[in-house]
């Protein structure tokens, strides 16, 4: 049996006061764990190793998610696009790509072709050099030379499809995820394009993310839920607690002769909490961690009477 960390063990002290007031039996340390009329019993070492812990059906809250997904854009807001102001020859060139600028800083400095006074072109916001397309000795032309971005906010552009359109509305708060799921974050959606793709038929929802650190960056791939609805739910069970039973959801109910296997049917879920239809009262007490541990002893009795 799997011995889980110290942190997630539970002391036998601290499980029979857990006994005690979920009016929870098991068996004495001598005893193996044996299963009973549909209940399982385990010895107090096996349930300190297994790291078993339990809740009450209750109360609780869920949301309705709509699982999206998207790519971070600049703010095109937040972005500038440099040129000189009089055509001439570039002197001198003071940023590089990556390089940090602050509003009212040189980039680069021009030889006016007409007075041939030089004149500094300078960044308009505080932000960083996304792209640079001056070289010393080169006319300007009236091209864009400097392309400065702020990224303290960008956009993530969700793709929507036609069925999940109408669900969709400005102003809904949204979590957005990177795929390697280590950063998340929250915005709203600020706007709904007009203008759908021709390529997979979606139409894209823009969301408002703040960036003060700049993790998110441009050009990544991201996963959203964009929040629907949240409705009290009188049942409530954590999703971890649901084991698959021969094609069955089932929870380990603990009671007076220790665990039993509970079939259950279950309604509305947010992916971490689901909704009780059937099986299961407000206030009965369930595994609710470690659950597959009582699983597993389960498998082995049914094998054992196979033999």
């Amino acid at each position: 049996m799997q011995t889980l960390t110290r942190k997630r063990i539970i002391s036998w002290l601290h499980l029979l006061i857990l006994a005690t007031s979920f009016g929870w039996v098991v068996a004495s340390a001598d005893e193996e764990a044996h299963s009973e009329e549909g209940h399982i019993t385990l010895t107090p070492e096996q349930v300190k190793h297994a790291g078993i812990t339990l809740d009450r059906v209750g109360p609780a809250s869920i949301r309705e998610t709509l699982p999206l997904y998207g790519q971070v854009v600049p703010n095109a807001l937040r972005q500038q696009a440099v040129s000189a102001r009089f055509p001439g020859v570039i002197k001198s060139v003071a940023k590089q790509v990556g390089d940090a600028v602050q509003r009212g800083e040189t980039l680069a400095t021009v030889e006016s072709n007409e007075s041939l006074k030089s004149y500094p072109v300078v960044a308009s916001l505080d932000g960083v050099v996304a792209q640079r397309s001056a070289n010393v000795g080169e006319q300007t032309d009236g091209r864009t030379l400097f392309v400065i971005g702020d990224y303290s906010t960008v956009w993530v552009e969700l793709a929507v499809f036609p069925a999940d359109l109408s669900k969709v509305h400005v102003g809904q708060p949204v979590r957005i995820e990177t795929r390697d799921a280590t950063v998340t974050g929250k915005g709203k959606i600020i706007a709904i394009l007009p203008v759908g793709s021709s390529t997979n038929q979606t139409t894209t929802a823009r969301v408002l993310l703040d960036n003060p650190d700049r993790q998110w960056i441009p050009g990544h791939f991201i996963t959203a839920e964009v929040f629907l609805s949240e409705a009290v739910v009188a049942t409530v069970i954590q999703d971890k607690a649901i084991q698959i039973i021969e094609d069955e959801s089932v929870v380990f109910v603990a009671g007076d002769e220790g665990f039993e296997p509970r079939p259950v049917i279950l309604g509305r879920s947010d992916g971490q909490v689901s909704e009780v239809l059937e099986g299961l009262r407000a206030g009965e007490a369930y595994v609710s961690t470690n659950s597959f541990t009582l699983k597993s002893e389960l498998g082995k009795e049914d094998l054992e009477h196979d033999d």
